[in-house]
C-alpha cells in the first residue's frame, strides 16, 4: 500500500490541511494520508505549540471516520527534535509492507536542503508537492523522485487561525466542525 505521509504540526489542523489531504487520496496514486502530527519542528520555535496530545486529538476530531485517513503520533515516541530521515527509517522497519512518500509544500521543497540527509530523502522516497503562493519549488522541483501536484492552494494558516481566536473571532468554518468543537470546548488559543 502506498501512503502519504502528511507531517505538520498541525497547530490547529485546518480546512486547507483536509482539502489538500482529500486531492492526494483522489488525484494522485497515493492510497493512504496519515498526518503525522509532529511534537517538535527543529525549525520552529516550541513554545507556540497545543501540548501534542491535543495537537494529535484535533487531527483525530477532523479526520472522524474516514478510511483512508489516519491520525499518526508516531514521532511521539522518537527523539526529539524530529528529523523526518530518521521517522521515515522507523516506519519502513515497523511497516516493511508499505511504500511511504512525503507531502510536502513547495516552500519545503525549497527548504528541503536544510533538512537532516535531505538527499537520502531525496533519493529513497517520492515526494509529492503541492503548491504554495510564496514559492515553486526551485531546482528540486525537476527531481525524478518529486511529483509536482495542481492541488488547490489555500491561504490558511494555523497562526492566522491562532491569532484570531485570541482575537475572539469565530472561525468556525474554517476547521472540519468537530475540530472545532473540540478546540472550543477546551478553550485552545484563547488564552
Amino acid at each position: 500500500m502506498k501512503v502519504g505521509l502528511f507531517f505538520g504540526s498541525f497547530n490547529p489542523v485546518h480546512v486547507g490541511h483536509m482539502v489538500l489531504a482529500n486531492y492526494m487520496l483522489e488525484f494522485t496514486d497515493l492510497e493512504r494520508i496519515w498526518f503525522v502530527v509532529s511534537p517538535h519542528n527543529p525549525l520552529k520555535k516550541k513554545s507556540s505549540l497545543l501540548a501534542d496530545h491535543h495537537r494529535l486529538a484535533l487531527v483525530k476530531q477532523a479526520i472522524g471516520d474516514h478510511s483512508k485517513l489516519k491520525a499518526s503520533d508516531i514521532e511521539f515516541a522518537l527523539p526529539q527534535p524530529s528529523y523526518t530521515v530518521n521517522t521515515l527509517a522507523y516506519l519502513a522497519e515497523k511497516y516493511p509492507e508499505h511504500e511511504f512518500a512525503l507531502i510536502m509544500g513547495s516552500d519545503n521543497l525549497d527548504s528541503l536542503p536544510k533538512w537532516k540527509n535531505y538527499g537520502l530523502i531525496l533519493e529513497q522516497y517520492q515526494i509529492y508537492v503541492y503548491p504554495r503562493p510564496e514559492s515553486i519549488g526551485g531546482e528540486l522541483a525537476k527531481h525524478k523522485n518529486v511529483v509536482m501536484t495542481e492541488a488547490p492552494q489555500m491561504s490558511i494558516s494555523s497562526t492566522m487561525i491562532r491569532n484570531a481566536i485570541k482575537e475572539k473571532k469565530d472561525l468556525r468554518y474554517f476547521m472540519p466542525e468537530a475540530a472545532w468543537k473540540y478546540l472550543e470546548e477546551m478553550h485552545f488559543y484563547s488564552r
